[in-house]
């Protein structure tokens, strides 16, 4: 599984999550190699037997990278056309700090309601974050 950063080298995506199903007849994942870009962080991949998928975990993801992950897996049955179809949807979660895809900024907000013990900082903060970010095979 191969993975791109298509965005400026200036952003990075944090908590990444990959999910990689994996065919009913899979027994287990032998290894998970994993190749990763200079700047990444902590990045892990494991197989997980209750789910019957690989979850491939990164920290941190620089923008214009790529990040590789090989894995090799146990079957109990000969691999047959039907394999492909058993292979489910490669789900992906994450966020990009101080990114906006929307390009919406906030030029000016003002506090109606003043509240005892509340100060109000000069900042804001943009994030975006994937809900639902799904690439099928």
């Amino acid at each position: 599984v191969l993975i791109r950063g298509e965005m400026a080298a200036n952003h990075f995506g944090a908590n990444v999550s990959v999910e990689i199903p994996m065919p009913k007849t899979c027994i287990s994942a032998v290894s998970c190699n994993l190749i990763t870009a200079p700047g990444t962080g902590y990045a892990n991949a494991e197989y997980s037997a209750s789910s019957n998928k690989i979850v491939w975990t990164m920290k941190k993801f620089p923008g214009g990278g790529e990040q590789t992950m090989r894995a090799k897996i146990s079957l109990d049955k000969p691999v047959t056309t039907q394999w492909r179809q058993q292979l489910g949807p490669i789900n992906m979660c994450f966020e990009i700090p101080m990114y906006n895809v929307s390009n919406v900024q906030v030029r000016y907000l003002r506090v109606a309601e003043n509240m005892v013990g509340y100060t109000p900082y000069r900042w804001v903060r943009y994030v975006t974050q994937s809900s639902s970010y799904v690439c099928r095979l």
